[in-house]
């Protein structure tokens, strides 16, 4: 449940002294910080140490040497961030971070300053992030086209070396075959050898 004032400094004052007792044993949030940053918005985070028994938070939110305060409030979370909006472009800020417990709320954080840009600002960064999403676009294409062109090329190569080393199987296989019936066909046309006066003439 979030609660949202804007009150006078007098009212706020009054709002603080009536809400909520300090409670000795809370301790305040630490590692506070600004992300997300435009020009009419900001995430304020924090942590809170271990252990605590923290059931909600309190924000303060303050522009810079201006008395009027925006106090945002929010019980059962154990959220850790809290979006801030309708803040002015090329503003500074002041934010404070309370934890909240059954007891009670811890003092107050360290304070926070920050600025929020113009919108000529936050609109070049949002060009910048989409121009660079674009060049990362083509790229990642490019690359795995690459990368498929490579793999086929392979698996190819793959393919003719064993086809190669198939048929060179076959081939070393068929010589001694080859050999022997070489050997057969000259032994059958070759004349055979005779001795001399082997021959036989008849007598008339």
């Amino acid at each position: 449940m979030r609660r949202v004032f804007m009150p006078t400094p007098l009212l706020l004052l009054s709002c603080f002294g009536a809400s909520w007792v300090l409670a000795d044993s809370l301790a305040a949030p630490v590692n506070v910080s600004i992300r997300d940053l435009k020009s009419s918005s900001a995430v304020v985070t924090w942590d809170t140490p271990d252990g605590e028994p923290v059931i909600g938070f309190a924000i303060t939110q303050q522009k810079k040497d201006v008395r009027m305060l925006r106090f945002i409030q929010e019980v059962n979370t154990t959220t850790r961030s809290c979006a801030l909006w309708d803040l002015e472009a090329d503003t500074d800020y002041i934010v404070h971070v309370q934890s909240i417990s059954i007891s009670g709320a811890s003092p107050v954080s360290e304070a926070v300053h920050f600025k929020t840009p113009t919108e000529v600002e936050t609109q070049a960064s949002k060009n910048k992030d989409e121009v660079t999403m674009e060049e990362v676009g083509p790229n990642a294409q490019l690359r795995a086209g690459e990368f498929i062109i490579i793999v086929v090329v392979l698996i190819m190569w793959a393919g003719v070396i064993a086809l190669f080393c198939r048929q060179y199987d076959i081939i070393k296989d068929n010589e001694p075959n080859n050999n022997k019936d070489k050997a057969k066909n000259s032994s059958e046309c070759s004349t055979p050898e005779h001795t001399s006066g082997g021959l036989l003439r008849s007598k008339v």
